[in-house]
């Protein structure tokens, strides 16, 4: 007879393996998360614009290299830049917020 295991929510795995919030190993993993997301985000609407790297490189003044490396988490991007991407590069609007 086959014992099955319980499966985990993505919550409780993370929990497992970072810790619960506020603990500095998950704080330094959802900061490292957040960096990932935002290549994610512009390399997601750089798609759906139907745009290559080197195009939306030449839009906002950068070279698609380092767009590369920004949608592929390897460079962090500074907010003066991530603006120039979406606004010029994307034709779109950066949207900031704080939360507590």
């Amino acid at each position: 007879m086959k014992m099955r295991r319980k499966l985990k929510s993505l919550d409780e795995f993370i929990d497992e393996q970072y810790g619960k919030r506020g603990t500095p190993k998950r704080e330094k993993f959802e900061e490292g998360f957040e960096t990932f997301k935002i290549g994610v985000l512009i390399q997601q609407a750089r798609i759906e614009k139907g745009m290559t790297q080197e195009e939306l490189a030449a839009k906002c003044g950068t070279n698609k290299g380092y767009i590369s490396k920004i949608e592929n988490n390897v460079k962090e991007v500074r907010l003066s830049t991530l603006q120039r991407i979406v606004e010029l590069g994307l034709g779109g609007h950066l949207d900031l917020s704080i939360k507590f």
